[in-house]
């Protein structure tokens, strides 16, 4: 299949956002509460669809949480407790790009987590998301897969962008070699984690473009009708002139021209 076009996918994306418009809209008017979860290999592309999701919506509603290596305070605490800061108030939506299962995937095949502390974190997980299912949040979950060949080719993409180099660290460069063995942890994860109560979906990213796609279509389905009327603002005229900015202690500074002025 070839890769999806910007334009295409563009056109496709616009009515799907304007459903997660609606989407937020229902959280916010029914007061409930949602938890999305995007796992996968390094360059799967988890920033790209939370970005896609979380474009249109109201950023005091939708969070965003990426979180780095975990200080020593943190590293001492409940594994779980520098994540349920951040799950959602009434009203709000969490997208975590990357989460708990970071201790399931990159902590025990990088050697960051002892077996002990990987197998009591398997053995925790569904009982922990069903804490949060009973309390009435709504949890997705979502793995984004990735062949080799694709990561490769991304890797090197990044490598050779200035804009994207951030994005490579050390570990991504030890982890190239240990493909086989992410699989195995993504496996053992899936069995011990996919619950009736917290099930995993699995989406093909080897063309982002069709996965994000993909991905938002499934999620969106799997909500019950979000219809919700939008709230009409009384706007009436200015009733006079359109003012200029005017200016006393400070200036702003002016703007500057392009090569396309």
């Amino acid at each position: 299949m070839d890769r999806l076009k910007r334009k295409k996918y563009e056109k496709l994306l616009e009515p799907m956002q304007g459903e997660l418009v609606s989407m937020a809209r229902w959280i916010a008017a029914t007061g409930q509460r949602m938890v999305i979860l995007f796992e996968g290999r390094d360059t799967a592309g988890k920033g790209g669809v939370v970005q896609a999701i979380a474009d249109k919506i109201n950023p005091r509603q939708c969070r965003v949480v990426a979180l780095g290596k975990p200080s020593e305070a943190e590293a001492g605490q409940w594994y779980f407790q520098r994540f349920t800061q951040h799950l959602p108030g009434k009203g709000q939506i969490t997208l975590f790009d990357r989460s708990w299962y970071n201790r399931a995937g990159v902590e025990k095949v990088m050697g960051f987590a002892t077996p002990d502390q990987v197998e009591a974190f398997l053995t925790a997980a569904p009982q922990f998301e069903k804490m949060l299912v009973d309390d009435g949040i709504h949890l997705f979950k979502y793995w984004l897969t990735c062949d080799q060949a694709k990561q490769e080719k991304r890797f090197a993409e990044r490598l050779s962008d200035p804009l994207k180099r951030w994005k490579l660290s050390p570990i991504d460069a030890a982890a190239r070699a240990r493909y086989a063995d992410y699989t195995a942890a993504r496996e053992a994860m899936l069995e011990a984690t996919h619950t009736a109560h917290a099930p995993w979906t699995l989406v093909d990213f080897n063309d982002q473009r069709r996965g994000r796609l993909t991905l938002i279509r499934h999620l969106l389905d799997r909500l019950p009708s979000t219809r919700c009327e939008e709230a009409t603002i009384d706007w009436p005229p200015l009733g006079h002139k359109p003012l200029e900015e005017e200016f006393g202690v400070l200036e702003p500074i002016k703007m500057r021209g392009t090569d396309a002025d």
